[in-house]
């Protein structure tokens, strides 16, 4: 929600999911703080800081996917706007241009490097190993478990397996309301931050209807929209009502064939309701807020050096997007399966596909 992941937007496509290694991992966890409700959008006071100059490089899925790289961009254009800091957005075409990318904010001395996603986890290790001055910044990536063990990268994590959770929950209600026997999920690459997702979602629909079927695929693509799309329609042709896209760009093909073939969609990090009425709800991993947050965090001089941020429903760092009509029905329910995660009462959600 690779790459997630990969795990993982808007502007033209695409979900951001899009992506980490396990979340929620480290001893040293720095918790983050974001705003409340639907929207991503971090919340900022305007702020008259230290005029540091922040570099984000997108993975492959870039600006236009409407969920994970688009929204790191917007939260570090909430950053330019609201803490006055300089900020530059590097593309990337393809897993070649992490490193250059990577070296050349580096090599301009930029204060703070941020990486977008799990696959760009081996180019930031080399990076901030040969930059050891610059502070890097890698979502969906444990810093402590870096093979160089650099002291200048921050981890960003996402407990995605609790939004997994709440978007499986309400399948589940759903499905056992209408005598619907299975639903699904398309993956994009099979890395943690996807994997995350989607075993949180198969858990928390047999939560609520035991009996349900659950199928999933990987199109080991976060772009290709048509490869997500055959997926679904394969899944959808073996009974599914229900199609959870966990695959970045590409799933917006996933949602797509679930348009055409009058099942649910689910969206995945950023709230994707804006994409039709099909849209059940969209499981969020708020990469604005913790984009932000690090960026304000290293600004004043807080930067948590070799250590991990992990942004989960308790900080407000994960959660569920806008319900559509179908969904509504199930609001309080949702909202109390929510709070029994927040306080514990339901712990222990898989993170792992078997």
């Amino acid at each position: 929600m690779r790459v997630r992941s990969t795990r993982r937007a808007f502007a033209a496509i695409g979900v951001a999911g899009i992506l980490v290694a396990a979340a929620g991992c480290g001893s040293n966890n720095k918790s983050s703080t974001s705003s409340s409700g639907g929207s991503t959008t971090a919340a900022a006071a305007p702020a008259a800081g230290k005029k540091i100059k922040v570099g984000l490089v997108t993975d492959i899925g870039g600006l236009n996917d409407r969920s994970f790289n688009a929204l790191a961009n917007q939260g570090l254009q909430t950053a330019k706007s609201s803490l006055g800091i300089q900020g530059r957005v590097l593309t990337s075409k393809s897993n070649a241009d992490y490193i250059p990318n990577l070296s050349t904010l580096a090599q301009q001395k930029y204060d703070l490097v941020i990486g977008v996603g799990f696959l760009m986890a081996d180019a930031v290790d080399t990076v901030a190993t040969k930059f050891p001055n610059t502070k890097f910044a890698i979502i969906d990536v444990d810093a402590t478990g870096l093979k160089g063990k650099p002291t200048n990268v921050e981890g960003l994590l996402f407990k995605e397996q609790q939004s997994g959770y709440l978007a499986g929950y309400l399948a589940g209600l759903y499905a056992k309301d209408n005598k619907i026997t299975t639903i699904s999920s398309v993956g994009g690459q099979k890395i943690p931050p996807v994997d995350h997702y989607i075993a949180g979602f198969q858990a928390g629909a047999k939560a609520a209807d035991p009996g349900i079927k659950t199928l999933n695929g990987y199109s080991q693509d976060f772009v290709a929209q048509d490869k997500c799309k055959e997926i679904a329609l394969n899944q959808i042709a073996q009974g599914s009502k229900v199609v959870f896209q966990v695959a970045g760009a590409c799933g917006l093909g996933a949602l797509d064939a679930a348009k055409s073939k009058g099942a649910q969609g689910i969206g995945v990090d950023a709230d994707q309701s804006y994409l039709g009425p099909e849209i059940l709800t969209s499981a969020e991993k708020k990469v604005d807020v913790a984009v932000f947050n690090a960026i304000k965090a290293a600004q004043a001089g807080q930067f948590s050096a070799g250590q991990d941020v992990v942004n989960s429903l308790a900080n407000d760092g994960v959660g569920y997007g806008k319900l559509n009509a179908t969904g509504q029905k199930y609001a309080a329910q949702l909202q109390k399966v929510a709070a029994d995660i927040k306080s514990g009462k339901i712990a222990n959600i898989p993170d792992t596909v078997k």
